[in-house]
């Protein structure tokens, strides 16, 4: 099939998770590092509880709830303050070095570009404005609209109704190995941004492609409409 847009997973592709690390070690000395992997882990665990159980919270709400436990876990006392510098530290993460020169490169190739997250509209928005992404996205798709997180089919599903064509020609981008495995079954062409040079996941589905930067993603774009 020919490609005709593409949906970019938003935390950990195309902004940084882990850049709350050091505001976390500021906080919590010899701490931030393991509270900002704990709080990830916990983030994405309870999107898939509350998936199963048909219990939708947004993510704004299971990012706090996270946040919340990792602290506890770690015997951390969190302070009401250190808890609005901490989530107001996410709703601003960093984005990754290479993002605004290859999502030029594929603007100026003519792909219509999404953001297809499990962040709320306001987080998302907070966190385009705050990376300097704004102008490259023609849509920016929240799960909140359906009130299921991925990798429940009705989130991906916004893909094709947005772009009103078929999965198979949007090719999705995460660097999330579960959520490229969702969207594989899914239907979706996809590419696995494997920016932590992890294993691929035990599940009996591969991405169509695996690269390890937004520069790989955007050579393999344009090696599909050449």
């Amino acid at each position: 099939m020919p490609l005709k847009a593409i949906a970019f997973d938003a935390y950990g592709t195309l902004f940084d998770v882990y850049s709350v690390g050091a505001l976390a070690e500021d906080l919590f000395p010899g701490k931030g590092a393991q509270l900002a992997t704990i709080w990830r882990d916990k983030q994405i665990e309870y999107t898939r509880l509350r998936n199963m159980c048909e219990q939708y919270a947004d993510f704004w709400q299971v990012t706090g709830d996270a946040l919340d436990y990792a602290c506890e876990a770690l015997e951390q006392d969190l302070t009401p303050d250190a808890r609005d510098r901490l989530m107001g530290q996410y709703a601003e993460l960093s984005a990754f070095r290479e993002n605004a020169e290859q999502l030029k490169r594929l603007q100026g190739a003519g792909i219509a570009m999404s953001i297809l997250s499990n962040g709320t509209p306001w987080m998302l928005d907070q966190a385009v404005k705050a990376s300097g992404l704004e102008g490259y996205f023609d849509h920016v798709l929240s799960v909140d609209t359906v009130k299921r997180f991925k990798t429940a089919p009705e989130a991906y599903q916004m893909g094709p109704d947005t772009f009103d064509c078929d999965a198979g020609e949007i090719l999705f981008v995460s660097s999330n190995c579960w959520d490229i495995c969702g969207a594989t079954w899914f239907g979706y062409r996809t590419i696995w941004l494997n920016r932590y040079g992890l294993p691929l996941e035990r599940l009996g589905v591969e991405p169509h492609r695996i690269g390890s930067s937004l520069q790989d993603v955007a050579d393999y774009a344009v090696e599909l409409i050449t």
